[in-house]
Formats: structure tokens, sequence, C-alpha cells
């Protein structure tokens, strides 16, 4: 489905959920193809503000002055 930029205006909710459903839909000014409208791939599992909630731990202990010293080495390049 391709369309000029005001037509796709006119038919913007009609065009989101042609793209959801997997058809191709261009947009065209003066009839040459400027974008292509596509859905954003949900991400696997994640919720929002929050969905790590149920993770159990305690990041704090990962930073321990051992951690830290082997983390600003690698930063200054010393291997």
């Amino acid at each position: 489905m391709r369309l000029n930029i005001l037509e796709a205006k006119n038919r913007l909710s009609e065009l989101v959920r042609a793209a959801r459903a997997g058809k191709e839909v261009v947009i065209a000014k003066n009839g040459q193809p400027m974008v292509r409208l596509v859905p954003i791939a949900a991400a696997a599992g994640l919720k929002g503000f929050g969905s790590l909630k149920s993770v159990r731990g305690d990041a704090g202990k990962a930073f321990t002055p051992a951690a830290e010293r082997e983390v600003a080495r690698l930063f200054r390049g010393r291997a």
C-alpha cells in the first residue's frame, strides 16, 4: 500500500491497523517513497515500570571494592 502524505494523514488509524496486521505501508511525497510504516515489536516479557520487581537479589553486593578496582583497571585499558 503506497499513499501520499496528505492521504496518509487522513487515513492514519487505518494505516496503523494495516501495518500491525503485517501489510506493507509506504508513505510518499510527490510520488517518491519517503518512509515505511512498521509495527514495533513488543519486548519479550517486559510489561513496563516495575516489571523487574519479582527479581530477587541485592545489586549492591556485586560492587565489592575488588570489583570496583577491576572495572577501573579495565576502563584505564590495562588488561
